[in-house]
């Protein structure tokens, strides 16, 4: 009891400033509302519209259970009462019964929600990275303003709370409207009429019971918000004493190799007892307010308990009800009173689920506005398809997100089997790969890709997924699509032979590997899929000069009429190149 008490006063000051918000709440509901429309409408909707169904039927028949039991109870004390041997033996039968059914209703109950949460969840999920995870788009969001930050978090864990509260608060908020109906009626009728006399004026109070059980759960939510007020400041100053105290051991674990080389180990233990140090005296204000949460809690519970039987017991002592109207009356005070605290009770989930649903609704925004400024065609460089072998840059330029031109009137056209070197800014020359790629679309003109042949890029560092060496070498393409003979000949070519005996093991290859041998196996994708059109960005740049040189005369003999742009620091091997492309 002291467990469900405590929670009922959790999350109340965030309740209350989210209902005092009242605009921006109409327009979170509109916003979650037309995104639960899609899920509504998909195609499995009439699953999804069937498992809702049952789940309220499911509901309502729980609800009539309850009722049933307090019925039950007042016949169970009715035949105590009546020293009725046979009266408790027919009540012990109903009891069975009353047990079978509820268990058939809650385990099928149980398993319906549980199916109606995954069939939301994995709707949700796949709409949120379907879109996120499309045509560079999670790329591009990472350049712009608004709220986005953390979308593995958004679509992993967001997604999750999200569907799974809403569906657990939509129910919990079903099933507390029904109690209410019905154990207010129980109530109302168990109440009679009580009288209060004031001497001068006698005043009939119909339902009593029902009044009290108003006024008591108003008075003990006011209360528990008082009470809890702390709590809210606490938790929040402790997530965020323990997100940088995370935050400090991961940049210590990611620069390892530089802390081990300086010798500082004892600076980063310092840093890191001053940030366990602020965990400890959050932790230590929280548990002064949770102790005075848990004491509100506990002296709450244990009124639940005897309150309801208190103020009938006079009505029994003088003979006006029965000792099981008394025990009745006393169970639908308590059920009707859980409803009432609903709003209390679930105020730090309906916090929690708002915060989850709202960051899916800004990263969702965010994608919307990538959308629509894509589509204007005069805001953005145009990269199109052309009808020849040729790429090509029309009155061309390249500027930052928020508006500075870096580079501008570019025009140039390289032909099949060239070789060109771009110099100058080499940051604006990265910019310029991604903008042919379709992936960086900040500023004016006009790309024209090669009507023939693919086009394969080389960043200085190779996305290897975690996994088999193979399927990493492979990726994105299937394994299928290369045989082993190609692949042990590329990696021989590269220089990777050692790696052979590896291909089916699994490993973090960007931790296993050093970054000059990630760099090869950059080589060694580009030996198997053989395009036609290379860009390379410091590709080898972890190399030392003669072998850098060494894979761009690979290339060379490899793949003889591949065309190569090619963005580097190392001048010696300008007598490759056949062009310039001066930024």
């Amino acid at each position: 009891m002291a467990t469900k008490d405590i929670s009922l006063q959790i999350g109340v000051t965030r309740l209350i400033e989210t209902c005092i918000q009242m605009p921006e709440s109409k327009h979170f509901f509109i916003a979650f509302l037309r995104l639960t429309k899609q899920f509504w409408s998909s195609n499995q909707r009439l699953k999804i519209r069937g498992s809702i169904f049952l789940l309220a039927i499911l509901t309502v028949g729980q609800v009539v259970m309850a009722v049933l039991l307090t019925q039950w109870s007042a016949g169970l004390f009715n035949a105590l009462e009546q020293h009725s041997m046979s009266g408790l033996l027919m009540q012990v039968g109903m009891l069975a019964l009353l047990i079978v059914t509820d268990m058939a209703l809650t385990g099928s109950h149980m398993v319906i929600k549980r199916n109606l949460m995954i069939y939301w969840r994995d709707w949700m999920t796949e709409h949120v990275f379907s879109r996120w995870m499309k045509a560079g788009r999670h790329y591009l969001i990472s350049h712009l303003p608004g709220e986005h930050d953390n979308p593995d978090g958004r679509i992993a864990e967001d997604c999750r709370i999200a569907t799974e509260s809403a569906i657990t608060l939509g129910h919990s908020l079903f099933y507390s409207i029904l109690l209410l109906i019905g154990f207010t009626e129980v109530l109302w009728s168990r109440s009679g009429v009580v009288t209060l006399d004031l001497g001068f004026v006698q005043i009939p109070i119909y339902g009593h019971l029902v009044w009290v059980a108003i006024i008591y759960s108003a008075l003990a939510s006011c209360l528990g918000w008082w009470v809890s007020q702390p709590i809210t400041r606490f938790t929040n100053a402790k997530q965020t004493a323990e997100a940088n105290f995370r935050a400090s051991l991961l940049e210590a674990h990611e620069n390892s190799q530089a802390i081990a080389l300086i010798h500082a180990e004892t600076c980063e233990r310092h840093q890191f007892h001053d940030l366990f140090r602020k965990i400890r005296t959050v932790w230590d204000l929280q548990t002064t307010a949770w102790r005075n949460v848990l004491l509100f809690s506990t002296g709450y519970g244990d009124l639940n308990i005897a309150f309801p039987i208190l103020i009938s017991a006079p009505r029994y002592i003088l003979g006006k009800i029965s000792l099981g109207t008394l025990m009745q009356s006393a169970q639908a005070f308590q059920q009707m009173t859980n409803a009432l605290s609903w709003p209390v009770n679930t105020a730090g989930a309906v916090a929690e689920w708002r915060a989850s649903v709202e960051r899916i609704l800004s990263l969702l925004q965010v994608l919307d506005n990538v959308d629509e400024e894509i589509a204007r065609q005069d805001h953005w460089i145009q990269v199109r398809s052309g009808d020849r072998p040729v790429l090509a840059f029309r009155n061309l330029s390249i500027a930052k997100y928020d508006g500075p031109v870096l580079a501008q009137g570019i025009n140039m056209e390289i032909g099949p089997g060239e070789h060109v070197l771009i110099t100058g800014n080499t940051y604006t020359g990265a910019k310029l790969f991604r903008a042919i790629a379709g992936i960086r679309p900040w500023g004016s003109g006009v790309i024209e890709l090669p009507s023939q042949g693919r086009l394969f890029f080389m960043p200085p560092r190779p996305h290897l997924p975690v996994g088999t060496l193979r399927n990493a070498i492979c990726y994105p393409s299937s394994r299928r699509l290369f045989s082993q003979e190609q692949i042990e000949q590329a990696l021989r070519l590269a220089g990777l032979e050692h790696l052979i005996d590896q291909l089916d093991q699994k490993e973090n290859w960007v931790q296993t590997l050093a970054r000059g041998e990630q760099q090869r196996l950059g080589m060694v994708r580009l030996l198997i899929n053989r395009p036609q059109w290379i860009f390379l960005q410091e590709a080898f740049d972890s190399l030392d000069p003669e072998e850098e040189e060494h894979m761009l005369r690979l290339i060379c003999e490899q793949l003889p009429d591949a065309t190569l742009l090619t963005i580097s620091h190392m001048p010696n091997n300008a007598s490759f190149y056949s062009g310039r492309l001066a930024l």
